[in-house]
């Protein structure tokens, strides 16, 4: 069995943004080739990102490894955008932060959690169905596919 890495959740402070844009362009990097331009998450204002939304950063034995900013809606929590560093893919880091937006959707009293992503990025769309996300619609954008997924959590009442 192998060894469990020292996982730790800290949220992004403005002394950060350098650290979630190279994250968030290395990840995305990818998709560069797939749909002919810089995904938007690559395009973003991340210290904007900080101050406006939250965003919470996922390390593994020390090292930035993922990321994840959400946005609180009157209804639902936006998951804005997921990354996890190219080289620290496959070790369920995504999985962890998905269930930490979903803590955290249930701690603010919201019922739903959305988000959505590029119909190219195949891999990402069957990630959130394997993760009980549902699609709910599909719009086109920039010549491509928006999906837009949602998944019902149950609500912590104090």
């Amino acid at each position: 069995m192998a060894a469990v890495e020292p996982v730790t959740l800290r949220r992004a402070g403005a002394e950060d943004a350098e650290a979630v844009a190279a994250l968030t362009r290395a990840a995305y990097a990818k998709w560069i080739a797939v749909i002919g331009r810089e995904p938007l998450p690559m395009l973003a204002d991340h210290a904007a990102a900080i101050r406006d939304h939250r965003v919470d950063l996922l390390t593994a034995d020390g090292v930035l490894a993922g990321l994840i900013e959400t946005a609180e809606r009157p209804d639902h929590l936006l998951i804005v955008s997921v990354a996890v560093a190219p080289e620290l893919q496959r070790r369920g880091f995504a999985r962890q932060l998905l269930a930490h937006a979903e803590a955290l959707a249930g701690a603010a009293g919201r019922p739903e959690i959305r988000l959505y992503t590029n119909a190219a990025f195949a891999a990402n769309v069957a990630l959130y169905r394997r993760c009980g996300y549902a699609v709910s619609h599909e719009e086109p954008f920039r010549g491509g596919t928006t999906v837009h997924m949602k998944k019902v959590i149950g609500v912590r009442r104090d």
